[in-house]
């Protein structure tokens, strides 16, 4: 396992998970891919409109990331605040975007537990409100604005 002071080329683990958010930023679902190992576990939270553990790089993006831009607008996920102890990292973020069919906003807290081995991603969990998720999706429900008080 190489490691190296660029941030491009390091295995680091924290590296590696910076790299699939800002892929992800980008919309480029060929650089996410490639951090995600072969048999990666990806687990979006039961009661996520996308639940379910998917498995393969391309079944990562095409189940998740894809499923997402077909329901959303500006469908983004903030990073702010890395924890990192050996492979785990666990990323506190923001998730941000409109629903398409409601045209309603949504900004809600998340956590994201990744385990890197390798340099590649081989197990993420998501963990969010999907209460919050759902009112945004739902025309006659609250809009979904978790965590803006005071802000």
């Amino acid at each position: 396992m190489r490691e190296t002071n660029d941030r491009h080329a390091s295995t680091a683990p924290v590296d590696v998970v910076r790299r699939q958010y800002i892929a992800s930023a980008n919309g480029d679902l060929e650089a996410l891919r490639a951090t995600l190992a072969d048999d990666v576990e990806w687990t979006e939270m039961a009661g996520f409109p996308l639940a379910g553990t998917y498995r393969t790089p391309t079944g990562v993006t095409s189940a998740v990331m894809e499923q997402l831009g077909k329901s959303w607008d500006g469908w983004a996920a903030h990073d702010d605040t890395y924890i990192v102890d050996g492979e785990n990292v666990v990323v506190l973020a923001r998730y941000t975007a409109t629903n398409k069919a409601t045209s309603k906003p949504l900004n809600v807290r998340v956590a994201h537990h990744f385990v890197v081995r390798g340099g590649l991603i081989v197990r993420f969990e998501q963990f969010v409100d999907t209460a919050l998720v759902r009112d945004a999706m739902h025309p006659g429900a609250q809009t979904a604005l978790a965590g803006t008080a005071g802000t």
